[in-house]
Parts: structure tokens; sequence; C-alpha cells
């Protein structure tokens, strides 16, 4: 019990500190989940982002509830679901109250002006690691290279496309190249 208290705890915190929403959380997940506590590898954790993106519902919910589920079962997977919903539900609760207040004051305004950059940070700071963190060789290089280029024409012609979709043409392209290589180390071996 003690485990499955500390997952909740832990989540708590995660959902309690982060603002902006899920990408946010990616951050602050990879502190407490894969270098403080160990419960997961940096490739374990690019997995869990791809299926929790993948999967129906919020991706912060999703990966409280897998690394829950991957910790201590049923019963992680519901305290760290829990733990990462909890903050949000309270605090937006407390604000509701005094949601007229919140909207007049100008110092609220600036106050989320500046977590708005705090969170692009966050979001960029994790990216980068991950991309550090990505073991160097062609098949990486050339599924990352391919995948910045369409992320920045797709944005620089403001072409709305759904993660999910981005995602399964990652998996698609990550099957084209793997086979492609795959063809020409058949070749050079029958030489």
């Amino acid at each position: 019990m003690k485990a499955v208290l500390k997952l909740f705890l832990t989540f708590f915190k995660i959902g309690l500190f982060t603002f902006g929403g899920g990408y946010a959380m990616i951050s602050q997940i990879k502190e407490n989940v894969v270098e403080k506590n160990k419960w997961l590898t940096d490739d374990e954790l690019v997995e869990i982002i791809a299926i929790a993106e993948a999967t129906p519902g919020p991706i912060a919910i999703n990966m409280a509830t897998f690394v829950g589920y991957k910790r201590k079962g049923i019963l992680g997977s519901v305290f760290a679901t829990l733990g990462v919903v909890l903050p949000s539900f309270i605090i937006i609760f407390i604000i509701s109250m005094f949601a007229d207040a919140f909207k007049q004051n100008e110092y609220v305004k600036y106050a989320f002006s500046g977590i708005k950059a705090a969170v692009a940070f966050l979001i960029l700071k994790t990216g980068i690691n991950m991309l550090i963190k990505m073991k160097k060789n062609v098949f990486n290089i050339i599924a990352f290279s391919v995948v910045l280029i369409l992320m920045i024409v797709f944005e620089l012609f403001a072409v709305s496309f759904s993660a999910i979709y981005f995602i399964l043409a990652g998996g698609i392209l990550g099957i084209l190249l793997f086979s492609v290589l795959n063809i020409g180390k058949k070749e050079e071996q029958s030489k």
C-alpha cells in the first residue's frame, strides 16, 4: 500500500504544479518517474508518450494510468490517475467560486501570460532532452528529419493535422524505413 500511496502523491504533485496541459506535464513526469523514482527508463517514457497520445483521453491521465499499472497493477493505475486528476479538479472548483474576481484581476492575467511562456519552455526542454537521448543511428536520424520537415511544412501552410494521424504516419514511416534499410542489408549479405 505504501507504493500505491507514493504513486498517488507523486502524480498529485505533478498535477498540482504543472500548468498548460498534458504536454507540459511530460517534463515533470520525466523528472519524477524516470530520474527520481526510476520507475521507467527514457526509452519506456518515449513509448508511453506515443501510446498515451494515440489512445483516447488526455495524455497526462493516460500516462499516469499506464505508469500506475506498470508499477502496481489496477490499484496503482487508479491511484496514479486520481493523483494527477484531483489537483485540477480542486483548483477549478476553487476558481469557479471566485471566477468573477479572477477575470477582473490584472495580476492574474499577467501571471498566466508568464505561465504560458514557462510551459512552452518546459515542452521544448522535454523535446530537446528526448532528442539528445535518442540513439544516433541512420534509421532514427532519417525518421527524425522527415518528421521535422513535415512538421515545418504543416505549420508553414497552416495544415491542421491531428496528433494521432501524425503518430500513425510516424509508425508507417518507421516500418517503411526499416524495410528499405533491411533490403539494403540483405542485398549486401547475399553478395
